[in-house]
């Protein structure tokens, strides 16, 4: 687990759906996939995505095994 906390250090730990975007190279719609199937694990307050940094490093992590 050592090696999960070395990535993604620049990001805050609560990230919102643009830094996920920049995280993974990826579209609003793809990014707006993943979250709204709870491919990558999120909540929302309001109308806004709050996304937990350690759900993009297991998703990354899933995506390797």
């Amino acid at each position: 687990m050592n090696e999960d906390s070395e990535i993604f250090t620049d990001y805050p730990d609560i990230l919102e759906i643009k830094d996920l975007q920049k995280m993974l190279s990826i579209g609003r719609n793809t990014a707006l996939s993943l979250l709204s199937k709870q491919i990558i694990k999120n909540f929302r307050i309001g109308n806004k995505y709050k996304i937990p940094k350690q759900s993009v490093i297991s998703y990354v992590n899933m995506q390797l095994d």
